[in-house]
């Protein structure tokens, strides 16, 4: 099978199931580098190159034409933020992203929480 053929079973098959659901997510440092880490297993294994052959990830997305999934991931809930956000008032996304809970939070370090993370870097 050729490399074209393979990449686009990776994009139909491998990035749908990485990014399912992630319009929700919160991301933290350490499932940014697992989702990171397992898209480049993905790519390695794709192009028949090992770890042990320590070619960099910018040269393997460059070979292959992959983007950064975290950076997808990001863009896609930004999408979703903008789509949610056109919704009319009655709708239940629309709501829940309005939804101001009463009462205190649990003392120490808070939760990120999605509403938290929509300053998004571009």
């Amino acid at each position: 099978m050729n490399k074209e053929t393979k990449l686009r079973i990776h994009n139909i098959t491998a990035k749908v199931a990485l990014k399912f659901g992630s319009e929700a997510w919160i991301l933290k440092n350490r499932e940014e580098q697992r989702l990171e880490a397992a898209q480049m297993k993905f790519l390695r294994h794709l192009l028949g190159i090992t770890k042990l052959d320590k070619e960099k990830n910018q040269y393997i997305r460059g070979k292959t034409g992959a983007q950064n999934i975290v950076k997808e991931i990001k863009q896609y809930q930004k999408k979703w933020l903008q789509h949610v956000q056109r919704m009319d008032t009655n709708r239940l996304p629309r709501q829940a992203l309005k939804y101001r809970p009463e009462g205190r939070r649990n003392i120490g370090r808070s939760k990120k929480r999605w509403r938290d993370q929509l300053h998004f870097e571009d």
